[in-house]
């Protein structure tokens, strides 16, 4: 086996105990009401308290790279996650977070009916403790070691379930 084809394992298992460490934190963090979901929502909760969001998730589907409305969101969404120290990834898989953040069997819905907007997603820590969760130490250090590699926002692929 050549050094590319290891480096290559480790990357992919390194991707996929990063991707299991975000449905971690995302499933956990959501009954304590620390999911922000949506764009718009997400801004304005950035605006508000910016020193409570521990991380940003950004997610895209192939079709969303032509949307030009949602890559300037982005653009400013990093900006603001970069200038206030705030670790983001990068999703390819909306449908599947989507899944993750409606409990699986509601398919990513909103009460409504109306499908989430899960283009941008914050992480908050809970007010009432400060929060150690050992998946989102893995992602926050995934992030640290990815910055060391000029990989701002890195990209996590969310396998299908």
């Amino acid at each position: 086996m050549t050094f590319e084809e290891l480096n290559g394992d480790y990357s992919q298992e390194r991707m996929d105990t990063v991707a299991k460490a975000l449905e971690e934190v995302l499933t956990s963090a959501l009954p304590q009401g620390c999911i922000t979901v949506g764009v718009y929502e997400a801004a304005k909760s950035l605006n508000v308290d910016p020193d409570n969001v521990v991380l940003c998730i950004l997610a895209t589907d192939d079709e969303d790279v032509k949307d030009v409305a949602l890559q300037i969101h982005f653009t400013l969404i990093q900006a603001f996650c970069c200038e206030n120290d705030i670790n983001i990834l990068r999703v390819n898989n909306t449908r599947r977070l989507a899944e993750i953040l409606g409990g699986g069997g509601g398919g990513g819905k909103q009460s409504g009916g109306e499908p989430l907007d899960v283009h941008c997603v914050l992480v908050t820590s809970p007010h009432s403790t400060s929060w150690k969760d050992p998946a989102l130490s893995k992602l926050n250090r995934f992030c640290r070691e990815s910055r060391c590699m000029d990989q701002w926002v890195p990209i996590i692929n969310l396998p299908e379930r």
